[in-house]
């Protein structure tokens, strides 16, 4: 009897054990997100809304979005994924042009200077860039473009002589050669750093789109911006390859859906901005004009050279790459 009933009993503490565990809810791990741009970027707004799309959709992992540098620098990211500081981040691709010539060609002057032809040059470079992050134990999840860059300046620019010492703010090293080729200075600035760059004269001018010029209030500072469409950046979100891999196969999907929409919806919002953000300019201010022939045929000449210089340097690698693009 004793026995029935200590069995008994064992087993209604068991069952009532395992109907208290089934209502325990188990926090999902958290992934910090890293953004080398202010909350109000439409980079950072995409990226929230990616992150709060799979956040909602499963329980494995809750993504927390860190604008404006506040987590690391922008200049940061990239190593920070790498070594899994944080699991997941952003980053400008044409800033990591050091870790390989793959990543400059986001930045090669004219050779894409339309929304168009930057897609068609993207999913020409997307595979080899693929091969790289998959090198440093990164997956690429989705890229962003910028509109089209322009030419800061504090005094006209008629043709390049203008910009000879003039204080030239770079943020990569195609934007450092270009500042040499013109005989300015090149300064590294980061993107949360414009402002204050102006503001205390280390930097004067710079290539960079409407985008910038708005979210930095640069019309305080800056009194000209060139429509010059030298090139169209571009941002990738991308991930720590080992933290992938311990992601669930059903996590994996609803991660790769929510980076397909919001690369559609990013390209779609960067179009839709990029004329806008030149009529505010304009409105607070700056004289915003398309280069004249002089400064825009010199220009050209400069994105030849960097192209020619860019196929040497990337080899055998980077001329499929174009042959890919031309053939588009």
């Amino acid at each position: 009897m004793k026995k029935h009933m200590i069995r008994k009993g064992a087993a209604s503490f068991i069952g009532g054990l395992a109907i208290s565990l089934s209502g325990v809810t188990y926090a999902a791990d958290t992934w910090d997100m890293p953004l080398a741009y202010s909350a109000t970027n439409y980079h950072s707004e995409i990226a929230k809304e990616f992150a709060d799309e799979v956040s909602a959709q499963q329980d494995e992992i809750e993504i927390i979005t860190h604008p404006s540098g506040s987590l690391f620098k922008g200049g940061e990211i990239y190593g920070a994924v790498r070594r899994n500081l944080a699991p997941i981040g952003e980053r400008l691709i044409s800033a990591l042009s050091n870790e390989s010539p793959i990543y400059s060609i986001d930045a090669t002057p004219f050779l894409a200077t339309d929304f168009d032809s930057s897609w068609k040059l993207y999913q020409a470079s997307k595979p080899a860039m693929e091969k790289v992050l998959a090198r440093q134990g990164l997956k690429l999840l989705y890229s962003v473009p910028w509109p089209p860059q322009g030419l800061y300046a504090n005094k006209p620019i008629n043709s390049i002589a203008d910009m000879k010492g003039v204080k030239f703010r770079a943020y990569n090293p195609a934007t450092s050669k270009i500042a040499e080729i013109m005989g300015a200075i090149p300064t590294k600035v980061e993107a949360a750093e414009v402002a204050q760059a102006f503001a205390t004269g280390v930097a004067e001018s710079m290539l960079s789109s409407g985008s910038t010029g708005y979210d930095q209030k640069l019309w305080e500072h800056v009194k000209y911006w060139y429509d010059v469409k030298a090139w169209l950046p571009k941002n990738m979100v991308f991930v720590n390859a080992r933290a992938w891999k311990g992601l669930s196969e059903d996590t994996q999907k609803i991660i790769l859906k929510a980076s397909a929409e919001a690369e559609k919806k990013g390209w779609a919002k960067a179009e839709e901005l990029a004329n806008w953000y030149k009529v505010e300019l304009a409105k607070n201010g700056m004289t915003v004009e398309l280069a004249g022939s002089t400064l825009t045929d010199e220009l050209q000449a400069i994105g030849v050279t960097m192209t020619l210089d860019w196929l040497k340097e990337a080899g055998p690698e980077g001329k499929q790459v174009i042959d890919s693009y031309q053939a588009m």
